[in-house]
């Protein structure tokens, strides 16, 4: 054998198979033959790194040139963290929690906009039914007046069948007050009512006319006896050719329930100081002397009210008895003899307003009294109910004297 193909260690180097090779020999050629990846200019990824490097142990200067950033610089393990932290977070946009909460930010100011929408739509409803509707533009006003229902004296809300003359005397005198109304329009849908109302109304329409206010009456179905007395002084009437009006005349009534009383068993003492102050009970019928007195009264009331028409309509009193006898008239007929000046609506009534008031343009109508669904609920301090209102009328319905009426039956 050869020495000089011997190594010290008594191996041949050269012809040594691979498993008989030294560890170290193993590992530094196998870091040298896993050497194929090419690192880009701009650094490589974080997996690169960690592939090339588990394999390396015997090379360190490769780790550490693989850790190296694109600034040369070898990152600590807590900025390698922060970076990769905001790496995820530049990614992802923005995390769940905060989504929620800008959508939740969202939903909240989508129901606080819905709510100031409905306040504000039902505080206009409110403002509208209460009169307020309609008030812009000019300066120059007409007010709307409705007489709805039967009248009587006494504190009733309207819309609730009734037109009372403290509400419309009331509604008059405020309109007569506002210095930017210059005419007044009645809507009237009335069979009439107490006489007593009656000139109640009457004479607060004098006032206003007194005042340089004109008053329109337009009339709608009906506009009968109590409701015709308030129509005879204004400045002008409107009537629809199949309005019921007319009527003109009073009655009282008196109610018998004798007979029904003894069927029943029922027995009455009356103690009273004169001889009329039982007259009208339920419990007897009149006596010749009541009856001439009531008819008395009844033309009084009577007198009054042809006085009434004839001042209002430009007529004689023989004129006026002629057409006074309780009959109700058509608008068409009306209009005829000369109860009525034209045909017409509200809205026409409303221009002749303008017209008599010397208004110039397109003027604004107030409504004073429109019964709505907010004037129903909030009109009445009391709260009045449909129910409560036949009390506060009781006391008319259901009068011990009998009623004394210019209205139609």
């Amino acid at each position: 054998m050869n020495d000089e193909n011997v190594n010290p260690e008594g191996t041949d180097s050269k012809n040594a198979s691979p498993e008989e090779a030294p560890e170290e020999d193993l590992s530094i050629s196998g870091a040298y033959d896993k050497k194929e990846t090419i690192i880009p200019e701009e650094g490589i990824s974080e997996s690169t790194i960690m592939e090339n490097s588990s394999g390396s142990d015997s090379a360190p200067e490769r780790q550490e040139e693989a850790k190296k950033d694109a600034s040369g610089l070898i990152p600590r393990e807590p900025e390698k963290k922060r970076i990769e932290s905001e790496r995820l977070s530049t990614n992802s946009g923005s995390s769940p929690s905060l989504k929620k909460k800008e959508r939740n930010n969202r939903s909240y100011f989508v129901v606080l906009l819905a709510l100031i929408a409905v306040i504000t739509v039902s505080m206009a409803a409110i403002f509208y039914g209460l009169g307020f509707g309609g008030d812009f533009g000019t300066s120059e006003k007409i007010a709307v007046i409705y007489v709805q229902g039967s009248m009587l004296t006494g504190n009733v809300p309207s819309g609730l069948g009734y037109a009372t003359s403290e509400e419309i005397s009331e509604n008059i005198h405020s309109a007569v007050a506002d210095e930017n109304v210059r005419a007044i329009v009645l809507r009237i849908n009335s069979p009439g009512g107490s006489p007593a109302a009656a000139q109640e109304i009457s004479a607060e329409i004098e006032k206003a006319q007194e005042q340089g206010i004109p008053v329109i009456v337009s009339m709608g179905d009906l506009a009968a006896s109590a409701a015709y007395y308030i129509s005879a002084p204004a400045d002008y009437i409107y009537a629809n050719p199949s309005t019921s009006t007319g009527s003109i005349g009073v009655i009282w009534t008196f109610e018998n329930m004798s007979s029904y009383y003894e069927k029943e068993g029922v027995e009455y003492y009356i103690s009273k100081s004169g001889e009329f102050k039982d007259m009208g009970g339920s419990w007897r019928g009149l006596t010749d002397e009541e009856k001439e007195y009531a008819d008395t009264v009844v033309m009084e009331s009577y007198e009054d009210f042809v006085t009434q028409v004839a001042e209002g309509r430009n007529m004689s009193h023989s004129e006026v008895k002629e057409l006074a006898d309780g009959r109700i008239y058509t608008g068409m007929k009306a209009k005829e003899i000369g109860l009525v000046d034209d045909f017409g609506n509200l809205y026409d009534a409303i221009d002749k307003a303008a017209e008599l008031g010397g208004i110039q343009g397109e003027p604004r109508v107030v409504y004073m009294n429109r019964v709505s669904l907010s004037s129903l609920l909030l009109g009445s301090d009391s709260g009045t109910s449909g129910g409560e209102a036949s009390q506060l009328v009781n006391y008319f319905e259901k009068s011990p004297y009998g009623k004394i009426l210019a209205c139609m039956n």
